[in-house]
């Protein structure tokens, strides 16, 4: 199975009433202590079984828009851009790829001067862009990436947070979860297990 760090895995559904804001997901694969990435920023222990990887793909089709930091976007792009063209890529690494390519995106970063594949630079403020694309009037987006989404979690942006709990413990690393100014409640709305062991919990920000 190829490397895949993607953001957002159930679908969400766009429940939003007149004048609200898009959704904004943030989801990732986390150990169970807690990381998205080991130390050297090793991901070598989140590899998804087949109805997982399936799993971040249909939420990929359901977003409208992937938002990314630069390190997501440098393992993403290192990767998927040419994913189909492997020799031993699967039918759904393939499909995947395609629809990868092909996804709205954009990057936050202060040291890259170029992107590709359908995407677009912001150098800018990070959380006065989040802020303008959710108010647009279109469909949820993902956010991936920890310094990227700290920042949008601290600014009270994300709407629904998604964990893919892989039973391994890997002792430090890149966190999931980052220092908040303060509480932020939420609400469980769905469980579901993995073969392998995976747990997915998804909550809802309590507004």
């Amino acid at each position: 199975m190829s490397p895949l760090v993607a953001p957002f895995c159930t679908p969400g559904t766009d429940s939003r009433k007149a004048g609200a804001m898009r959704k904004l997901i943030y989801g990732m694969n986390v150990t169970l202590d807690g990381y998205i990435a080991a130390a050297g920023d090793d991901i070598g222990w989140g590899r998804p079984s087949d109805e997982l990887f399936q799993c971040w793909h249909d939420g990929m089709r359901a977003s409208s828009l992937s938002l990314y930091g630069r390190k997501l976007w440098e393992t993403m792009s290192s990767h998927w851009p040419t994913g189909d063209q492997q020799p031993d890529a699967t039918p759904a690494e393939i499909e995947f790829a395609r629809l990868w390519r092909g996804m709205p995106k954009v990057v936050f970063s202060s040291t890259i001067d170029k992107v590709d594949w359908n995407t677009r630079l912001v150098t800018g403020d990070a959380v006065t862009e989040i802020t303008r694309l959710k108010a647009e009037d279109d469909g949820p987006m993902d956010i991936g990436g920890a310094t990227l989404a700290g920042a949008a979690m601290r600014a009270g942006l994300i709407d629904e947070y998604t964990l893919v709990t892989v039973p391994v413990l890997v002792g430090g690393g890149t966190p999931f979860f980052t220092a908040l100014d303060s509480w932020v409640n939420l609400n469980l709305v769905e469980t579901r297990t993995f073969p392998g062991g995976a747990l997915l919990t998804r909550y809802e920000t309590r507004r």
